[in-house]
């Protein structure tokens, strides 16, 4: 018992109870956490990009004015001075005095409302949403470092501050006109029905802000826009002011004088053309004359469902031959999918197919001449432009066209672009011939069988092709009326009846009922809607080319009724 205090006595003379009880002063802390550690240097990187952007033009004051400015601008929703003061949060004459500080440092534009010019609305400049653009750009950077990899220090980039940073390939959204265009009527523009124009429709009133003119458009099926464009050409007046034009057909409208030059045009105008791709530019020029300006570039590739394949043990088809023996094994009437679907509709759509085909089997359908990377078609004349319907690829091509009749939907010879694509979205085929225009109808759609299960592959190739995308799409272009109209035939050529093909698959036309099968429809429930997917279309590129070919339009006009050149 003694030694047990004595023991106690020297515990607390001496040695400490714990080791709480060593020098609480060498403990060091602090009340911020990690994470608002991250917060405050994230906040801290955004502002030095800030003032590296904007430096003094745009103070912290001044940003709540900036942001709503280029906000209503992306809507298109129109600013007045009073309503911008309105909304800074600052008092009347202060916002007053900061609003006409960004009007002399060139960071707001001004446009009158009125012919007497006493009533103006506000704009961002090109300088002011450009930096906007980059300013977007690197702090979508810095987020999706703080979501990736947090522990990474937040360098703020240094040097020039007129420097935006931004990839040379990625152009800013444009800026409005500084004086809207002087178009009575508006602007008028005859466009396909297709995802891209429907768009085109929903930024409707993005559209006429920038412009400054209500925009009317009329959106017309392949076959109606191509008669159309024809018999629009023919009026002492045109209809339009700009058309958009396919691809194919710049040959033949320019040729005939359809369609209006646009390079002297263009010249003077700050077209920017990096975001085209250099093929669709080549596309809609003719005899080195530029006719349209490229809007919408689409590639047709086969898409194919990578868990049914697996599930058959079948490999993605890379050869005609592949395809038919893949179609056959994924073919499942019972279970209503067919093996695949593509253009078989009589008319444009069975020409589509047979084309595209064609090239894949290693011949054009004219004999045009070989070049290292494929075939000359800007120098193409004479006997380069005799059809190819009678040689061993057309042969080929029609009938791989006939086996896939096999296992394609039993109404696969009414089936077009949008069916195809609808088709396989709505899983009622394996494998599809389809433009990447449409594939947004599986890829951003949860409820399509497709989603997130899609493969893609270029066009099989045939016995002596090779894989290709054969590429597509529109260009706007402007209407050079009374056009003469002339016969154009190919010298040294016979006339080629281009409705045996058809008659040649027609003979394989099956019921249009499905026997046992489920349907592939078009409207209804459990249809997955074309309009539900305007935000996938990429909508800025269309705002810069559609401004700079109505601006084209107006100085026409201008110089037309004794203005000069434009």
């Amino acid at each position: 018992m003694a030694e047990r205090k004595k023991t106690a006595s020297a515990r607390i003379k001496g040695a400490p109870e714990g080791p709480y009880e060593y020098a609480v002063e060498q403990a060091r802390g602090s009340l911020q956490n990690s994470d608002l550690n991250q917060f405050l240097d994230f906040v801290i990187a955004l502002n030095d990009e800030s003032a590296r952007l904007f430096g003094s033009r745009v103070t912290q004051r001044d940003m709540r004015m900036a942001i709503d400015l280029v906000r209503s601008h992306f809507s298109g929703a129109p600013v007045t001075k009073s309503s911008l003061a309105a909304s800074s949060g600052l008092s009347y004459g202060t916002a007053m005095r900061a609003i006409e500080t960004m009007l002399e440092s060139g960071l707001i534009v001004t446009r009158p409302r009125t012919s007497t010019g006493l009533s103006y609305s506000l704009h961002p400049s090109g300088d002011l949403i450009s930096r906007w653009h980059a300013f977007s750009h690197r702090g979508e950077k810095l987020t999706l470092r703080e979501a990736t990899n947090p522990t990474e220090p937040l360098l703020t980039q240094r040097g020039d501050r007129s420097k935006l940073d931004v990839p040379a390939g990625i152009i800013p959204p444009p800026t409005v006109l500084t004086e809207a265009l002087s178009l009575g009527r508006g602007l008028r523009i005859l466009v396909h029905a297709d995802t891209t124009f429907i768009a085109m429709s929903a930024l409707k009133r993005q559209f006429e802000l920038i412009l400054g003119v209500p925009v009317a458009a009329r959106a017309l099926g392949i076959d109606q826009l191509h008669a159309e464009i024809v018999g629009n050409s023919r009026r002492s007046q045109s209809r339009y002011d700009i058309i958009a034009c396919d691809l194919p057909w710049f040959g033949e409208m320019a040729h005939r004088g359809r369609l209006l030059p646009l390079d002297r045009l263009m010249q003077g105008d700050d077209l920017n053309c990096t975001d085209i791709y250099a093929d669709a530019l080549a596309s809609s020029r003719h005899e080195g004359r530029q006719f349209g300006i490229p809007v919408l570039t689409t590639g047709e590739i086969l898409a194919y469902r990578t868990d049914l394949l697996s599930e058959r043990a079948v490999a993605p088809p890379r050869t005609s031959e592949e395809v038919i023996v893949a179609g056959r094994k994924l073919h499942d009437p019972k279970r209503g999918v067919s093996g695949i679907t593509w253009n078989g509709g009589r008319g444009t759509a069975l020409g589509h197919s047979f084309i595209m085909m064609m090239g894949a089997f290693g011949r054009p359908i004219v004999d045009l001449r070989r070049t290292l990377d494929g075939f000359d078609v800007a120098g193409a004349q004479g006997e380069e432009l005799r059809p190819t319907f009678l040689s061993e690829e057309a042969r080929q091509t029609v009938a791989y066209m006939r086996e896939l009749i096999a296992f394609s939907p039993p109404n696969i010879l009414d089936v077009t672009w949008y069916e195809r694509a609808s088709t396989y979205a709505n899983g009622h085929a394996a494998m599809a011939y389809s433009h990447s225009l449409l594939a947004h109808l599986f890829e951003t759609v949860p409820q399509s069988p497709a989603y997130r299960k899609t493969g893609y592959l270029p066009h099989p190739a045939g016995p002596n092709g090779r894989p290709i995308v054969p590429v597509g799409g529109y260009a706007l272009s402007s209407v050079e009326c009374r056009a003469v109209e002339d016969s154009v035939r190919l010298e040294g050529t016979n006339d080629v009846d281009l409705g045996a093909i058809g008659q040649a698959l027609s003979a394989e036309r099956q019921p249009r009922q499905f026997a046992g099968e489920r349907q592939p429809r078009s409207g209804g429930a459990g249809h997955i809607s074309l309009h539900r997917h305007y935000r996938w279309i990429r909508r800025k590129r269309i705002f810069a080319h559609v401004a700079a070919l109505a601006h084209c339009r107006h100085s026409r006009r201008h110089f037309h009724r004794g203005g000069g050149d434009p």
